[in-house]
């Protein structure tokens, strides 16, 4: 304690208010707030009170913090969270000010700011202040007095289905004007009227009041296919809602209802950023039906059942290589069997490891797929329709060979 007055003594010539005054004494003790702090140390030197207003170092801005709470609870009003956090800007001469006098005890205002403003909204809106995760961070501008908020995204999990063909899974926007809308694109800005993401989304921009979104799925297929069975995972990112607690249950009727007959979405639940990395690294096995027509007699069950269980070769294919990087992926087919078997056609129900291109299986895709159905049944074979009827879980992962 002798120390701290000594070093309480090195600061009289500075006139402190009592929370400044007390916070460079901040970790010394525990329990009580730097104004009682400093106050506690003034009196025991005998130093004269200091008004807020006449403070050296802050110049009445400690006097403030009730203003700042309620200018933090007019600013959420408008907002649904359940938790919250507190910033603050401060002009850079009064941190100047404080790094001049800082003792080794001291914590910075900027915190005590935080905590104290922080404690009066707590109080007020009876939430709770979360450090790590919070709904929503208001950053008090002590300059200006106005205050920011950081809102953070909703996030929803779920599967959807796409039930018809010639719909992308994302906006696709023009390539010519890049979304602003010309005549190549109708003035869309976009190539497609809709697309999957926008079906599903919304209605959930509609009931969380959200700004804007991002789509998240767990990979994708092409627009020409189908997306059948337990559907694809995807999490919708909902920037800047303004409500937060939505029953799922009832936004997944809504969405069910306007996208009906196109895009149906199941088990919708709340879901958290860092699952976002995880659909997308997941290596779901994928179950497809795949109806092909080939104009002679090959050897399609011979080659059906060279293909089941085996390791293939592919390069990535020419309808997407502008996009994707030019190499050779190795991938299993761990299940391939005949479901129906006429003159010149056939449907193959086939499951493969993650990442397959299941037309480039059937064609060979001019070699660069091998081995392919087209090569082992000695015939060119044609995809009529592809649709994925199945996509399995994390845990199903397929051990490569």
């Amino acid at each position: 304690m002798q120390q701290i007055l000594e070093d309480a003594k090195k600061l009289a010539s500075y006139k402190l208010c009592d929370s400044c005054l007390g916070r460079q004494f901040a970790k010394v003790e525990h329990g009580i707030t730097n104004e009682e702090r400093g106050k506690k140390i003034r009196e025991l030197l005998g130093m004269e009170p200091v008004d807020y207003k006449e403070c050296w170092l802050c110049q009445g801005l400690m006097a403030e913090t009730e203003k700042f709470a309620d200018m933090v609870i007019e600013a959420l009003k408008d907002y649904e969270f359940n938790t919250f956090l507190v910033g603050c800007k401060v002009d850079e001469e009064i941190l100047d000010r404080e790094n001049k006098i800082a003792t080794p005890y001291a914590e910075s205002i900027k915190r005590e700011i935080n905590r104290e403003v922080g404690k009066m909204v707590a109080k007020k809106v009876d939430k709770p202040a979360e450090f790590v995760h919070p709904d929503i961070v208001a950053i008090v501008n002590t300059i200006y007095d106005f205050v920011e908020l950081d809102v953070r995204p909703v996030y929803i999990y779920g599967r959807y289905r796409k039930l018809v063909r010639g719909i992308p899974q994302t906006k696709w926007y023009c390539r010519k004007c890049r979304g602003r809308g010309c005549e190549y694109c109708n003035y869309r800005g976009k190539m497609y009227e809709e697309s999957v993401e926008e079906l599903i989304a919304a209605k959930a921009l509609e009931v969380f009041e959200a700004k804007d979104e991002d789509f998240h799925g767990a990979g994708r297929e092409d627009i020409d296919v189908l997306m059948l069975g337990n559907g694809r995972p995807f999490i919708l990112e909902l920037k800047e809602p303004r409500k937060r607690n939505i029953n799922l249950n009832e936004l997944q009727e809504l969405i069910n209802q306007y996208a009906k007959g196109k895009v149906e979405v199941l088990g919708l639940r709340y879901a958290s950023r860092d699952e976002i990395e995880k659909i997308k690294a997941a290596k779901y096995p994928k179950t497809y039906r795949v109806k092909i027509k080939f104009e002679q007699n090959g050897k399609i069950n011979e080659a059906v059942n060279a293909l089941r269980g085996s390791i293939i070769k592919q390069r990535t294919p020419k309808r997407v290589a502008h996009r994707r990087a030019d190499k050779v992926r190795h991938r299993k087919i761990i299940d391939m069997r005949i479901e129906e078997m006429g003159m010149n056609e056939a449907t193959l129900i086939i499951t493969a490891e993650s990442g397959t291109y299941i037309k480039e299986l059937i064609t060979g895709d001019e070699g660069r797929t091998t081995p392919s159905l087209s090569e082992l049944a000695g015939v060119d074979i044609k995809v009529e329709e592809l649709d994925v009827i199945n996509i399995g879980d994390e845990d199903e992962e397929i051990e490569r060979i």
